[in-house]
């Protein structure tokens, strides 16, 4: 199983951005997905998961400003992020949960 997250970048507080995350050697459609991420000095944690079967769930500190969703037919999962605060500055991995195999990370910085 691989995954391959892109789409973090620099970006002022209230700014918005979309991280994908490609994936392969699995039957994407009947996994379960999820978007995770690490600040310095801190423990990597949950931001967002989403079902095989659509379902979603979000860190309360991201629900009403991130949306995680997936195209099957592209084996890709995303995560719209809106109203951005410095403190979602983070390397944000992906996760395919039932596999337990992450993607390399990519950098989120938003700027105060």
């Amino acid at each position: 199983v691989q995954l391959q997250a892109s789409g973090g970048g620099l970006v002022q507080a209230g700014g918005s951005l979309r991280l994908s995350c490609a994936a392969s050697g699995s039957i994407f459609s009947i996994n379960d997905m999820g978007w995770y991420r690490q600040a310095p000095g801190k423990q990597r944690e949950v931001v967002a998961v989403i079902r095989s079967g659509g379902g979603t769930s979000y860190a309360d500190s991201v629900k009403g400003r991130f949306t995680i969703s997936r195209d099957n037919a592209k084996n890709t999962v995303y995560l719209q992020m809106n109203s951005l605060k410095p403190e979602d500055t983070a390397v944000y991995y992906c996760r395919n949960v039932d596999y337990n195999a992450w993607g390399q990370g990519t950098q989120v910085t938003v700027s105060s």
